[in-house]
This record gives C-alpha cells, sequence and structure tokens, in this order.
C-alpha cells in the first residue's frame, strides 16, 4: 500500500513535469547533458557552457557559437541545427512575454544579413539568464563566462 503512495506521487510528479513544458516552460540542461544531446555536432576543444530546453528544441552556449536546435514535423525526426558564431552577432535583443502575449522573442542580427535571426521562446524562459549568457560571450569572445546560475541579476 505504501508503495502504491510514493508510485502514485512519482507519476504525478512526471505528470506537472510534461504539463510545464507542453505549457511552454522552459528548463536549464546541464552543460553535460547539452554535451550528449550534441554529440557528433561539437568540435573538438568546443565545450558547452550553458543549455536551455523549450519543450522539444533547445540552443546551447558554447565556447564557440550559439547552437540553435530544432526539431520539426509531428515526429521531430527531421531536425535543423543553427550555428551562429558569436563574433557574428553585431547586436541582439529580447523580449519579454507581456501579460497577454504567451510567448518571449530573441532577435540576433548577423554580419552581413539584413534581417535578424528570431527565435520565439515560450512563456517562463529564463531571458535574463539568456541575456548574461549572449553579453558574456559577445563582448568577452571565447574567455566568456555564462554565469551561475542562482546569480541574480
Amino acid at each position: 500500500m505504501a508503495q502504491d503512495g510514493v508510485l502514485r506521487e512519482r507519476n504525478r510528479g512526471q505528470m506537472v513535469a510534461i504539463f510545464s513544458r507542453v505549457l511552454g516552460h522552459s528548463a536549464r540542461v546541464s552543460p553535460d547533458d547539452m554535451a550528449k544531446k550534441l554529440d557528433g555536432i561539437l568540435v573538438r576543444g568546443e565545450v558547452v557552457k550553458a543549455g536551455f530546453q523549450v519543450i522539444r528544441d533547445y540552443f546551447a552556449f558554447t565556447t564557440l557559437r550559439l547552437i540553435f536546435v530544432d526539431h520539426q514535423g509531428m515526429t521531430g525526426k527531421k531536425v535543423s541545427y543553427h550555428s551562429i558564431p558569436y563574433r557574428s552577432i553585431t547586436q541582439y535583443k529580447l523580449e519579454t512575454a507581456g501579460r497577454f502575449d504567451l510567448e518571449a522573442e530573441l532577435k540576433i542580427w548577423v554580419s552581413g544579413l539584413q534581417q535578424p535571426y528570431v527565435k520565439t521562446l515560450s512563456r517562463g524562459v529564463d531571458i535574463r539568464a539568456i541575456q548574461r549568457g549572449l553579453t558574456s560571450f559577445v563582448i568577452f569572445g571565447p574567455q566568456g563566462a555564462v554565469p551561475d546560475e542562482d546569480q541574480k541579476p
């Protein structure tokens, strides 16, 4: 009987996590877990500094670039990898979700392109952590460090 209660509580926790992701909340992903997801994509010497997952898509700050991974279609078997070297980022803009907005938005202007790269982020994504990561690497280059996740702006 006690095991039934434990299983029910564990299942409830798993369902809450699933619904949080479906409703658009993002989660930070450890650098080690993100490196596993990017196995075969990272080059020798490239290190994941921070990662975020929004539903089934994710993005990572590495020592060399910002990588967006977009699972497409119903099954998600088609995957798009978009790499942006920090040195080519000329400016960026983050917009938080408002009271009635369901999503936030990240715009990155890359040298040589007139239009920015636009990524829609779900409500609840840690915009400040993304801002710190971008600023750190764009300004300081590969030596930039993503601040600890518990750091408050």
